[in-house]
């Protein structure tokens, strides 16, 4: 009788499990519930495929995400798992075989979209099957709170309770917080669910903030110093996603794009030109990315800022999904926060939610994107700011992202903060950050003559200090909550309780500023490049074999078993078994020829 271990080590090539993997995998054998958070690359999907290929009836598989359902298909068959997906990517021919073979019992895994699960014809597939696991990915879905709320995710809870035998369910996300948490189990009515939570940092990801003059620039900066790496570059609107791709096309850099007001067939052909590494380069808006299981991404480059601190750590998560050191740049520029706040000001209101609701949410979203703009503007270590974000505790340096390596000192400065909140509190508490900069400078722009703010007593205060010096001391003052900043389309500063204290002299005023360097530190480099060429040679091997299986090229290895490969130098299959992500089934299919490379390799030495 085969083991998790034998699963593990036959069809996914590992002989261990990650941190979490094992007790979730234990818990939904036994028929307990569970509720999974692990981040992006943790391994989250192998916590319920070990399950499935031992339990004894079908595991449902429940994603918003076509393009995930895909890869993961892709990769079970590849594996020798009989798996398969509904949704709307298959011809009305292909979903219904695709339905008559789950009602046959003849896959292990079947992936389906949420709103399938209401349906007349799915229901009937499967109302006589033995359905023994639901894995529910993606569960932050289920949560208004969330980045992504579904409303067809509130459904899956009245569906496992509809069928003969509720199944054993499993809740997985990468991004959730204590609240969110909170609503995944509520809403999906978990019975004592075993809850893991293995943390949510990513060691090998380096985390940056540039606040460049032209972002245009420093993109192509960043790419060009960069050759021949993928990534991803992500842009707020669909027209600054044509401008940027257009930009690196004509600098002769292969890219392509992708959003939502784009035809269906381009999306997909785009997507597949990025997944299959014809096109290096994806620009695109938030629209892509979710369920994209490319493991070779090697940096993500946010052109503008996202909207929160969920939505930023979910994309910039997809660097680096095989471990190996990435890059997460964010270029800010105090713009982006002007057009999040306009997209929040117009976003259609959700029909599902009452009117109540509806602005608790849009008062929700306004207080993330606060924190959103904290991370682009803060000197501490900016690891530990996403963290404590989604309540872990860190350490205050990382020693991998850009405040740490650029370093910081903190600095007294309630003499600047005084005159900032005076200023702030003699104008009336009515004016945005720009105008409180202009009057401590002694601009005399037209708006500030008008206004008659020329006589106010804090003008000129600040006449020898950059813009940008005044800007991060307000900054300061907001994270550390003197200042607040109203919601709406006009925001403005107001004081609040703990202002008072340093106004009137009580209390000191300390603040971390960054220490001007000559370089930022840059991620190591990747294991397993002590031998470029024979890395860059299985590569080769590896694209030329996906190619004939017109797979991606990740399917049949990723980079980190290449490199394992490299550093382990298997000379036959029992060695090549040896080497992390290498299954039986793969062996025995693409084992010779990467045997024979290593060895040509060798005897060149």
């Amino acid at each position: 009788m085969e083991t998790k271990l034998d699963i593990l080590r036959r069809y996914f090539g590992y002989t261990s499990f990650r941190l979490g993997q094992e007790e979730i995998v234990d818990a939904l054998l036994t028929g307990r519930d569970a509720l999974c958070v692990m981040p992006t690359g943790a391994g989250k999907s192998v916590c319920y495929q070990v399950p499935a290929l031992l339990l004894p009836g079908i595991t449902l598989v429940i994603s918003p995400l076509i393009s995930l359902m895909k890869d993961q298909v892709e990769s079970l068959t590849q594996a020798g798992v009989h798996a398969a997906y509904l949704n709307s990517s298959l011809t009305p021919a292909q979903y219904s075989r695709a339905l008559h073979n789950l009602s046959e019992g003849l896959y292990k895994l079947v992936y389906v979209a949420p709103e399938r699960l209401s349906t007349e014809n799915f229901r009937t597939a499967v109302e006589n099957l033995n359905i023994s696991l639901i894995a529910v990915d993606e569960a932050h879905c289920v949560s208004q709170w969330g980045q992504d709320f579904r409303p067809d995710y509130l459904k899956i809870a009245e569906f496992a309770e509809s069928l003969k035998n509720r199944p054993t369910i499993g809740a997985f996300t990468a991004t959730a917080t204590k609240a969110v948490r909170k609503d995944i189990a509520e809403h999906l009515h978990l019975i004592d669910p075993v809850r893991i939570t293995t943390g949510f940092d990513r060691p090998n990801l380096y985390f940056g903030v540039q606040m460049p003059h032209s972002k245009a620039l420093a993109l192509l900066k960043l790419i060009e110093e960069r050759p021949g790496k993928c990534g991803i570059v992500y842009c707020s609107t669909r027209r600054t996603v044509e401008e940027v791709d257009a930009l690196l096309n004509d600098k002769g850099i292969p890219s392509t794009r992708y959003h939502a007001g784009l035809p269906e067939e381009e999306r997909r052909r785009n997507q597949d030109d990025f997944v299959y590494d014809r096109k290096p380069i994806m620009v695109a808006t938030n629209a892509f990315g979710m369920g994209i299981d490319k493991s070779n991404v090697s940096f993500v480059i946010h052109y503008n800022m996202p909207k929160n601190l969920e939505s930023y750590y979910q994309e910039a998560g997809r660097a680096g999904r095989d471990g190996s050191p990435a890059e997460c740049i964010l270029l800010y520029s105090p713009q982006d926060v002007r057009t999040n706040r306009y997209l929040i000001e117009n976003s259609d209101p959700n029909p599902d939610l009452d009117f109540e609701t509806q602005e608790k949410l849009i008062q929700r979203e306004y207080d993330r994107l606060r924190k959103m703009t904290y991370y682009c503007t803060t000197a501490d270590c900016l690891r530990a700011f996403i963290l404590k974000y989604f309540g872990e505790p860190a350490e205050e340096y990382c020693g991998n992202c850009s405040s740490c390596a650029g370093g910081s000192i903190l600095v007294e400065a309630t003499v600047e903060a005084q005159q900032v909140l005076s200023c702030v509190a003699r104008t009336g508490q009515r004016l945005g950050i720009s105008m409180i900069c202009d009057i401590l400078r002694g601009s005399e722009n037209e708006r500030v003559l008008q206004m008659n703010l020329q006589t106010q007593s804090t003008y000129g205060l600040m006449r020898e200090k950059p813009i940008f010096e005044i800007k991060r001391i307000i900054d300061a003052l907001l994270m550390q909550e003197l200042l607040i900043q109203t919601d709406g389309q006009y925001p403005v500063l107001k004081l609040t309780q703990n202002a008072r204290p340093v106004l009137l002299g009580e209390k000191s005023f300390e603040m971390r500023i960054p220490v001007p360097q000559e370089k930022a530190k840059k991620p190591d480099k990747a294991a397993g490049d002590a031998d470029p060429e024979l890395f860059a040679r299985l590569k080769k091997l590896r694209a030329a074999l996906a190619a004939k299986a017109s797979v991606p090229a990740y399917v049949v290895f990723t980079d980190t078993t290449l490199r394992d490969m490299c550093a382990k130098m298997p000379t036959d299959e029992q060695e090549l078994l040896q080497v992390s992500g290498v299954g039986e089934r793969k062996a025995h299919r693409y084992g010779k020829a990467f045997l024979e490379e290593i060895n040509r390799k060798a005897e060149e030495e």
